[in-house]
Parts: C-alpha cells; structure tokens; sequence
C-alpha cells in the first residue's frame, strides 16, 4: 500500500461516542494543559526517534511513500528526502534544539557506524503502536531495532544512552485503521485505552532501555487537519473529533504522571501538540516573521478527490496544486505541518524547552 496521507478522516460516528455520555470528561481533557517537569540537567549527545510520520526523516521504502516524491522537501532539502513535508519537520527542530543534528535514520545505518554519532531515527510514516495499514514496523518492532543496536552489535554504551533523549511521536495512525476496518461506535472508549496502554509500555521499555530523558507528544487537534476541515471550506475544525484526543490526552498525562512517579524520575515529558497546534491557529502563527493568513488551509493538494499532493496520472502528468508560497501555510498536505508550520509549533515550545533547560 503506498502511503499517501498517513492520517484518514475521522467519520461523523465520533458524535454518537461523544452523545453515549463521555462528552464532559472529552472535552474538559482536550482543554487540558501539561505542565512538563524539567528534563536537561545535564548536556545530551544523542537523539533516539520512534513513531511515524510527524517524526519520519527517510525510513519509509521510496517506491510506496508519497514522502520520496517531489513536491515533497522542496523547501529543504530541496528534493524529496523521505519527509512528510515541504523541509524539516519535529525531529529536525528537537535536534536543534538539544544540539546535536538530526540523527540517520534507521534504514541508512549500514552505511557506517560513524554516523550514527547522534543517535538513530527509527520512525516509519504510517505506522503507530499497533499493526496500521501499512506493512513498516510499528513501534513494538522499531524498540526491538534499538534494543538490538544495543545489546547485540553494542553501537551504544551505557553512558551513550545516559546522555541521550527519545523523541515519540504517536500521531493517530491507529485511530485512522480502527475507522478503515470498521470499528464499533462502543468500541472507541476500550480502543483508546489500549492505544494509550501500550504506548506507555513503549515508553517504559525505552526507558529500561537505558534512555535518560523521554520526550512523548500529546495527540494533535485531528479535527484541525485538513482532511477534516475540507468539509467546512478550511474554516472550522471537527470539535467532536478533537473531544475524542482529548480523551487520550488526558490518559496520556495520566500515564506519564504515573511512570515519572514509579521510576522516581521525572524522565518522562509530554510536548503538548494540541494546545501548539491551536495556539498557532488562533494566532494565525503571528510569531514575528511567522505569519498565516489561513492556517487550516494546506499547500499541496490533489486537483480531485483521488488525487493528493505528489499525485501523477498514468501519463505522468501532474495532478496537484502547490500554494505560492509554503513559507504562507501551516499546513503542507492534508496531514502534515509545513516546514514553517512546524518552526511555528517550536517556536511555542521553545520558551518552555528552555525554561526547564536551565532548571
């Protein structure tokens, strides 16, 4: 299956989950805001990604993702280099962040030992904590990858890992099967417990791992992405799709509140996608030289439904538009921020990476 979007509309069924009496806890948790603990006391040499698309830098095999084709990294690298966006995209800003750069991803490891000096990208667009509709190793499968670099070809010590960071990037791609393969409307509240359930176990066995600092998202407002605001002319998010993510939100805080408490560590940090994302909206990205005029409307899109951004015709011709200017956007495709989109995102973050850095 190519991968095109790697996260699918989320059906109006989300309402009739919403009116079966969750909708007051939904709701109060989506408005809900993290309040990370400190994270660097120390200077990290080492970045560990594992997740999907948000995080993805190059895994994905080129002749089945929509990341490998042009329009794709026309902003950076300037050509298609396996990231689901115009440039970089979250992984390449945390890296810069903590000062090291974007580590290789996973696929090009055989290329030396010396280059995985910063550490290694195991993210796969697509996937998520479960079996998705793609064939690219889900999460489970990209820890055993690490765990194997480690204790089998032993490329990281221990102190490597004491001086490292992993970034996790769950994005919704187990959300978008559940609906593909027919989920029940009385399933979604016992499906989003378990998805939170194992990520947690993901995020604990990183940490066993030796990893010293883990950095996990919060889900972003799925109901602000364009494939679900298409339908209101990119005018108005899905509030019902975005109660749901509250939902997992708050279990997600909830789990990392309790493994920060069991491991007697504050290791475990949530970067809020939700409230940056709609932060960023609210404010049209006003960030200084960062400016949307529309930030829910996306950049590349197909010319019909059927087609998407990177979308060819039998005859090769293309059958997508890209906006002027993707610098004026915060959205690249139906999915995934742009280059711009995501320094926006950072930008909200920043203040508060940098407070708890000097902490």
């Amino acid at each position: 299956m190519e991968i095109t979007q790697t996260l699918l509309l989320l059906p109006t069924l989300f309402l009739f989950f919403l009116l079966s009496g969750q909708q007051g806890l939904l709701v109060s948790a989506a408005h809900r805001h993290h309040t990370p603990r400190h994270l660097f006391d120390w200077q990290p040499t080492k970045l560990f990604v594992f997740g999907d698309s948000y995080s993805d830098t190059g895994n994905n095999r080129k002749s089945e993702a929509s990341s490998w084709k042009y329009p794709y990294g026309i902003t950076f690298p300037g050509k298609p280099s396996g990231r689901f966006s115009d440039g970089r995209v979250l992984t390449d800003f945390l890296a810069k962040f903590i000062g090291v750069k974007s580590p290789l991803p996973y696929r090009f490891r055989k290329i030396g030992v010396q280059h995985l000096k910063y550490g290694v990208n195991f993210a796969h667009g697509g996937t998520g904590v479960f079996k998705t509709l793609v064939l690219d190793p889900n999460m489970t499968t990209q820890i055993d990858f690490f765990q194997n670099l480690i204790k089998n070809d032993s490329v990281f010590t221990p102190k490597d890992l004491h001086f490292s960071v992993a970034l996790v990037t769950v994005s919704g791609n187990d959300y978008a099967t559940y609906v593909a393969t027919n989920g029940s409307v009385q399933g979604w509240q016992p499906f989003i417990t378990s998805v939170v359930n194992q990520l947690t176990v993901n995020l604990k066995r990183i940490y066993d791992l030796g990893v010293n600092k883990i950095v996990v998202i919060a889900l972003e407002p799925l109901g602000c992405l364009p494939q679900s605001t298409a339908e209101f002319s990119f005018q108005k998010c899905n509030g019902t799709e975005n109660a749901l993510v509250g939902f997992h939100n708050l279990l997600l805080q909830q789990a990392v509140a309790k493994l920060n408490n069991e491991t007697n560590s504050s290791s475990f940090l949530i970067l809020d996608l939700y409230t940056s994302f709609t932060s960023v909206f609210k404010n049209k990205g006003d960030l200084g030289s960062i400016k949307f005029e529309n930030p829910l409307r996306p950049c590349c899109v197909g010319v019909s439904s059927g087609y998407y951004c990177g979308s060819l015709d039998a005859n090769g011709a293309k059958k997508y538009t890209i906006c002027q200017n993707p610098k004026s956007t915060f959205f690249w495709d139906n999915s995934h921020p742009t280059q711009q989109g995501w320094r926006a995102v950072y930008s909200t973050l920043r203040s508060t990476l940098e407070e708890l850095y000097t902490n």
